[in-house]
């Protein structure tokens, strides 16, 4: 899989900025199986940044003397109990939260799943975010972060991670096209 690492800066157009007093450093996943489903959770929210159900890829913090790619793993077995091979990083997306005053370092990996198990959530995620996970094929995770986008938050996630979806597709089907060359004689 030859490819150039995404890399995008995006601005949080949904609030004021009035000043960013932390960065953090974010691990996040594509995550596909075997039959080119993708897997994402879905958080229904009402806080700070207002009542949403939104789509998201699977992911979060980077804890303390923690490389991106055990914090990927960890991630994706607590939100989705999924046990992973890491494909490739597919990029940076650099964003910010005006509203918390943050801006995030979102590390993108591709991977496929190699087992399911049991997740192993937070409180926060059980009672404030209600997590759970979705199956969809690519159409359906498109038209998902659309229909989310109604919403401020919903606008910033599908800003930064519809360009994710995309690129990731572009790179799976290209991968998956003939080679011409074995064809010519």
């Amino acid at each position: 899989m030859n490819k150039q690492e995404l890399k995008l800066h995006l601005q949080d157009t949904q609030w004021p900025l009035t000043y960013i007093d932390h960065d953090r450093n974010i691990v996040r996943a594509i995550v596909i199986d075997e039959k080119q489903n993708f897997y994402f959770v879905r958080a229904k929210r009402n806080d700070d940044f207002g009542e949403a159900t939104l789509i998201e890829t699977s992911g979060g913090g980077v804890e303390a003397r923690e490389n991106l790619e055990t914090a990927l793993k960890r991630e994706l077995k607590e939100e989705l109990g999924a046990e992973v091979e890491i494909i490739t990083k597919i990029g940076v997306v650099s964003d910010y939260y005006n509203l918390i005053h943050r801006h995030n370092i979102n590390n993108y990996y591709l991977c496929k799943v190699t087992s399911f198990g049991e997740k192993h959530l937070t409180k926060d995620e059980i009672e404030d975010f209600h997590l759970s996970t979705l199956r969809l094929s690519y159409r359906d995770a498109e038209e998902e972060y659309k229909k989310c986008a109604e919403t401020k938050i919903g606008k910033l996630i599908a800003a930064r991670e519809l360009p994710v979806l995309k690129y990731v597709k572009k790179l799976i089907d290209e991968d998956l096209k003939p080679n011409r060359r074995s064809k010519e004689i």
